[in-house]
C-alpha cells in the first residue's frame, strides 16, 4: 500500500514525512498555484523532502496530446523518475498511450467514473486517480465508482493501480482501502486527521498521572 500526501508545502512534507510512512507526493496545478513558487523551482525542493526513493507526481497543462508528451518529457527532465499526471479526455489518453510507448510513467487524473479510470489503464497509465469527494459533491458515490474502478482494473488491467484522491474524511480514505485500493493521496489536513484523535492525549495523560501518582515521577 502506497501512501502520498496531497501538497506542495515543502515545509510540511518535510515535517510529516519524519512521521507519516509515506510513499512521495503528489500535485496538481491548483496545489502548485497556490504555493506561489514556479513549478520548476518547487518540484526539486519536494523531491529533496521525500528522498531519493520517493515518489513525485506533477501534472501537465496543455490541452493537445503532443503538448501534454512535451511537457511530461520536460518534467521528467528536471525530475528524474517523476511521474506525470495526465487529465483522462480524448487527448490526455492518446498522451498517455504516446507517454507509454516512450517510458514515462503517468497517473490518468481528473477520474469521475469507473469506464473513465479503465481506459487510463488500458491505454498504459501506471496509476488512476478517480475523486471522491468531487464524485459526492456532483451527487454520486464516490466510495462505489472506487470500488467498481478496483475490480475492473483488478480483472482487465492488473498491471494498473488506483492512486485514490479527492478527501475531506479520513473514513472515505479507509474505505478506499477496504475496497482494495493501492495507493491514496490525502491533503494535509486529513492526514493529521488521521492521526490526531483527541481520546488518544487523553489516555496518554491518564497514563502519566495514575504513574506519577504510584512513583512520583513520569519516567520509565
Amino acid at each position: 500500500m502506497e501512501l502520498y500526501l496531497d501538497t506542495a508545502n515543502v515545509a510540511e512534507v518535510e515535517r510529516l514525512a519524519r512521521v507519516f510512512p509515506i510513499a512521495g507526493v503528489t500535485t496538481n496545478p491548483s496545489i502548485i498555484a497556490a504555493s506561489k513558487e514556479p513549478i520548476w523551482d518547487v518540484l526539486p525542493r519536494l523531491q529533496k523532502a521525500i528522498g531519493a526513493g520517493g515518489i513525485l507526481f506533477a501534472q501537465t497543462m496543455s490541452r493537445d496530446a503532443q503538448g501534454m508528451v512535451n511537457e511530461a518529457k520536460r518534467l521528467r527532465s528536471a525530475v528524474p523518475g517523476i511521474v506525470v499526471k495526465i487529465p483522462v479526455t480524448s487527448e490526455g489518453l492518446a498522451a498517455i498511450k504516446l507517454l507509454k510507448k516512450e517510458g514515462i510513467a503517468t497517473l490518468g487524473t481528473a477520474v469521475y467514473s469507473a469506464s473513465q479510470g479503465l481506459l487510463a489503464a488500458l491505454a498504459g497509465a501506471k496509476y488512476v486517480a478517480p475523486y471522491v469527494n468531487r464524485v459526492d459533491a456532483q451527487g454520486g458515490d464516490g466510495i462505489r465508482m472506487v470500488q467498481e474502478l478496483q475490480m475492473l482494473l483488478n480483472l482487465h488491467a492488473p498491471e494498473s493501480k488506483v492512486l485514490a484522491a479527492s478527501f475531506k474524511t479520513p473514513r472515505q480514505a479507509l474505505d478506499c482501502l477496504l475496497a482494495g485500493c493501492e495507493a491514496i493521496t490525502l491533503p494535509l489536513d486529513v492526514a493529521q486527521q488521521m492521526l490526531n484523535t483527541p481520546a488518544v492525549e487523553s489516555a496518554i495523560a491518564q497514563f502519566e498521572q495514575d504513574w506519577a501518582n504510584a512513583f512520583g515521577h513520569i519516567n520509565l
